[in-house]
């Protein structure tokens, strides 16, 4: 700063001796008044502000080279196939890095382990603001996880930025400011189902394994609320598990005595393999969704088996690898480039190492936005003013738009249904 006003000084000085030049010539020439004093005043304020126009703004975590962010994943515990995002991302701003980063200045991931357990993940996100101090928390994963530290993040007003959760409690701008989500709500995921049974099958009998916390209980609201008034009469067993339980195969033989011919299993990936699975072991062949947090090919439907899949209903907002249509869509070969390079060991049939980029994309659009104002203020100010954002990896017909009173990032979603080797859309794009 000192050497940008020096600069300056420098140049309002030059101005001066120029100025006071050409007007003592042209007074000796015209005998006009002279205008020297009013000219120097008037031009020596406006060099003197230019640097405070132009002056850049960090918060912890910011510089003239550097911008550091952080992040808790799963690398280990129950949940530890979702630690391929965090890979993902690591290799992602790897390479943003080597081609310049983000106006001129280099992204620093710091990524660790919290085990998928909230304590842990208190432990972590505190070293990230308090120790390594960084500009903002990004896409950490799990309901409960993330539960864990917004109130604590809001309160030292750090963006918790795209939470990698469902969770509608993730897009609340009028109670927690510093919190947003990225992925369809589970909320509304869930209504899109019940929209679907109601149309297709009124008289149909919902049995329910639901996940026994926040992320559970969001798709249970969604469901309760769309099947309305017909839910006691439609929903006929429901069964809950812990993330501690070793599986899910006693509450699949319950569910199936009670004669229901639609299952939704509300699961994240493990225990989602192991109810399709089961399920098709024991002769059980209702209709079936899947929440979409258990619906990866690679992770879920290859461990389950992929021809006891057959017919599950998820739905969908990103292009799927497993899609041949996509083989030679531009956005999906720059994305498999980028897997063999920076992430050789990760699963090309995951939609979740797609889902892990494209929101790494998103947050490089903030950050953009945020010019060199890389305050967590304007942070949060960008994030909740995406305007018609285009990802190349989402479906077609589907933008990002946010603000101030709504954040949610991804509104549109389209159902699919699983044939055996992959995901196949049908119907309309849904949500608004």
């Amino acid at each position: 700063m000192s050497r940008l006003w020096a600069n300056s000084a420098q140049t309002a000085l030059a101005v001066r001796c120029t100025l006071a030049e050409s007007d003592s010539a042209r007074v000796r020439r015209m005998g006009r008044p002279n205008l020297l004093p009013r000219l120097i005043v008037g031009l020596a304020f406006t060099v003197a502000f230019a640097p405070a126009l132009a002056e850049k703004k960090y918060d912890p975590g910011a510089s003239d080279t550097e911008i550091r962010i952080g992040q808790t994943k799963p690398y280990s515990g129950p949940a530890s196939a979702y630690s391929a995002g965090g890979k993902v991302q690591l290799g992602f701003f790897e390479k943003l890095n080597s081609e310049g980063g983000i106006n001129g200045r280099k992204v620093k991931l710091i990524s660790l382990d919290d085990a998928f357990t909230p304590p842990k993940t208190v432990e972590q996100t505190r070293k990230l603001v308090e120790q390594d101090e960084v500009l903002l928390v990004f896409n950490s994963n799990g309901t409960a996880a993330n539960s864990a530290v917004q109130k604590y993040l809001n309160a030292k007003k750090v963006p918790q930025l795209f939470v990698s959760t469902g969770a509608s409690k993730f897009t609340d701008p009028k109670n927690f400011r510093w919190t947003m989500g990225w992925l369809p709500t589970y909320y509304n995921e869930a209504r899109a189902y019940a929209r679907y049974i109601l149309h297709n099958r009124p008289n149909a009998k919902i049995a329910v394994l639901y996940q026994n916390d926040d992320f559970g209980k969001d798709y249970l609201n969604g469901l309760y609320d769309e099947l309305g008034d017909r839910r006691k009469q439609l929903i006929v067993a429901e069964s809950s598990f812990e993330l501690t339980d070793p599986t899910v195969d006693s509450q699949l033989v319950t569910l199936k005595a009670s004669g229901a011919d639609t299952f939704f299993n509300i699961s994240t990936a493990k225990f989602a393999a192991q109810a399709i699975r089961k399920a098709f072991d024991i002769g059980w062949k209702p209709l079936q969704f899947v929440a979409m947090p258990g619906s990866s090919v690679g992770q879920v439907m290859v461990p389950a088996g992929l021809e006891k899949g057959i017919g599950v209903i998820t739905v969908g907002f990103m292009k799927d690898p497993t899609d041949p249509q996509w083989n030679n869509d531009q956005a999906m070969k720059e994305w498999r480039a980028f897997m063999k390079k920076y992430y050789p060991d990760g699963d090309l049939m995951d939609w979740y190492n797609v889902y892990a980029y494209a929101v790494a994309q998103t947050l490089v659009q903030v950050l953009k936005q945020c010019g060199d104002d890389l305050t967590r203020e304007n942070v949060m100010t960008q994030a909740a003013n995406l305007k018609n954002f285009d990802l190349p990896l989402l479906l077609p017909g589907i933008r990002i738009n946010t603000s101030p009173t709504d954040y949610r990032v991804i509104r549109q979603v389209q159902l699919q249904r699983f044939d055996g080797k992959e995901w196949v859309r049908f119907g309309d794009v849904i949500g608004n």
